[in-house]
């Protein structure tokens, strides 16, 4: 069993699957997800686990070379925008249907417990070297 980072076996197993480029996107439970891309359903209940605590776990795990989130979240969630703000500096903002429209290209989608609106974000990956 491994000592440290994520135990959940099939997002450690989609996160060593990624690539240069590869978009994964890091949802609250009620994000639309279409068919297409690979799902990790970490929702527990309402609220856990929380979009914070996913996306720290994950970024601890991954090269982001960029990340998008819905421009709805600076007005509707300013907390979670906050957050957003601080640990993806460069975050770019598209509407929310422009993100959902975006979801069937993901390589990966993480849903988390989130209950709060638009705590959605997607990540690009990069390499590291």
């Amino acid at each position: 069993m491994k000592r440290s980072g994520i135990l959940n076996r099939h997002l450690a197993g989609a996160l060593a699957e990624l690539g240069h480029g590869d978009e994964v996107l890091v949802c609250d439970a009620g994000m639309p997800i279409p068919p297409g891309p690979r799902v990790v359903d970490l929702a527990f209940t309402a609220g856990v686990p929380s979009f914070a605590e996913v996306l720290d776990g994950l970024l601890a795990e991954l090269v982001v070379e960029g990340a998008t989130a819905a421009e709805e979240v600076r007005t509707v969630a300013p907390a979670t925008a906050g957050l957003l703000a601080e640990r993806l500096p460069g975050l770019a903002y598209v509407s929310h249907e422009e993100l959902k429209a975006r979801t069937p290209r993901a390589r990966l989608v993480v849903r988390t417990g989130e209950a709060t609106p638009y705590a959605n974000v997607s990540l690009r990956c990069g390499v590291f070297f």
